[in-house]
């Protein structure tokens, strides 16, 4: 209780002692009425006090919102900080490898190499994404790998990436520079495009959840003081759809048209024509026929024993050569080995005539590598945990040279583990 309340009821009290006696009843009703009166005047004051210190409370000085403010400035910038540390990652991968090579009339090889392809991504606001990465190898444009040896001595790097891609329409993207080659090929295909092989151009992609399709323009010299011509590259394109044709099925179609113009030119690489057809004119050996290209594939995907199994097959004609001009992959994939525990095995039998593709850029482990190959392919990997895996391949029965060359036998065997990240 108030204590100015407390003082008036003891005073009250006192009072009626003293003067009950003395006072007359009439004056004594006056006063009692006076004095309820008084009482609920000091209860009003009191209240009024009471919200007055509430709305004190409430009330920030000049002097504490300045200091609120500036500690908002400063909680905004290191949100900032932070959050461009969250759009910027690292990601990529480590393989080490031993490999074993039989080549007919050749005397049997073993090695052991690495790949390591590290690279820095970053989103940012404007739906962009910038990629900056390196690789280990040397200029070949279809492998990363270096062989360890030459007593220990610095290995090359070379940049693998260097592009900005923008997203800002739903299933649509744009990229230029040099960036993971965006053609679709059927269960990993390195029958036309090397895995390793990154375009350097432009590229744009559409997909939605039945449609896919893309377009690139990738770089063979951009420097007509090299070429005699500008834009001196290759044109792709390709549309595919995926399908279900019932439940726990998956069927996915593909076609599509590359032109490479390099007939009359120079061999691109190495001054080698990985299995293509050459002819001299005045005196340098050049490419015999354009590479226009016409591309399919067909993959049926099912579930077997509780894992997913796929039956597929990648064709390719190219349409300016005459003769030789074919190439087909067909096989399975039983199993899907990207997280702990899981595995998988593939076959697949290729035959790639001399002429079918451009084969500098092709698979290069095949047959040698190049075109005018044949074969079989058996894989396995196991997935240690969601990151760590070994696998292995193995490429049988396969033929080098098979119309062009020598038709040599051909072997390889390589045992892989790695790392992503």
């Amino acid at each position: 209780m108030n204590p100015s309340r407390v003082i008036l009821v003891l005073f009250a009290i006192l009072a009626t002692s003293a003067v009950n006696a003395q006072v007359p009843a009439a004056e004594w009703e006056q006063f009692k009425e006076q004095f309820s009166v008084m009482s609920e005047r000091v209860k009003a004051l009191e209240l009024e006090n009471q919200q007055l210190r509430e709305v004190s409370k409430k009330t920030i000085k000049v002097e504490d919102l300045a200091a609120t403010n500036a500690e908002i400035k400063t909680l905004k910038q290191q949100n900032s900080e932070s959050s461009w540390a969250e759009r910027v990652a690292w990601k990529g991968d480590y393989r080490f490898r031993f490999e074993e090579i039989h080549q007919e009339d050749r005397d049997d090889r073993e090695r052991y190499r690495i790949r390591a392809r590290p690279a820095l991504i970053a989103k940012l606001h404007n739906d962009t994404e910038v990629g900056f990465g390196l690789a280990t190898g040397s200029q070949d444009p279809v492998s990363a790998n270096q062989t360890l040896g030459d007593g220990g001595t610095s290995k090359e790097i070379n940049l693998d990436l260097a592009y900005a891609k923008w997203t800002g329409l739903e299933g649509f993207s744009i990229v230029g520079g040099k960036f993971v080659n965006p053609y679709y090929t059927v269960e990993k295909s390195q029958m036309i495009f090397d895995s390793d092989f990154r375009p350097e151009g432009i590229a744009a992609t559409w997909a939605n959840d039945l449609l896919f399709s893309d377009i690139t323009f990738a770089f063979i010299d951009s420097d007509s003081s090299n070429t005699g011509k500008n834009n001196y590259g290759v044109w792709s394109g390709q549309v595919g759809a995926v399908l279900t044709p019932f439940e726990s099925g998956k069927l996915t179609l593909s076609a599509g048209y590359i032109d490479a113009p390099v007939k009359g030119q120079p061999a691109i690489f190495n001054d080698n024509f990985f299995g293509n057809s050459f002819v001299v004119v005045e005196g340098v050996d050049v490419y015999e026929y354009d590479y226009s290209l016409l591309t399919s594939s067909i993959a049926l995907g099912v579930s077997a024993f509780d894992l997913p199994l796929s039956f597929y097959v990648d064709y390719v004609k190219n349409q300016d050569a005459n003769d030789l001009e074919t190439g087909y992959l067909a096989g399975f994939k039983l199993g899907n080995a990207k997280r702990e525990g899981e595995w998988q095995v593939q076959y697949q039998y290729q035959k790639l005539e001399a002429n079918a593709t451009l084969g500098v850029v092709t698979n290069s482990n095949f047959a040698g590598g190049g075109t005018d190959g044949k074969g079989s392919l058996l894989t396995a990997k196991y997935a240690i945990d969601d990151q760590w895996y070994v696998a292995g391949a193995y490429f049988f029965d396969n033929k080098e040279g098979m119309d062009l060359g020598d038709n040599a036998n051909y072997e390889r065997f390589q045992l892989d583990t790695g790392y992503t990240y």
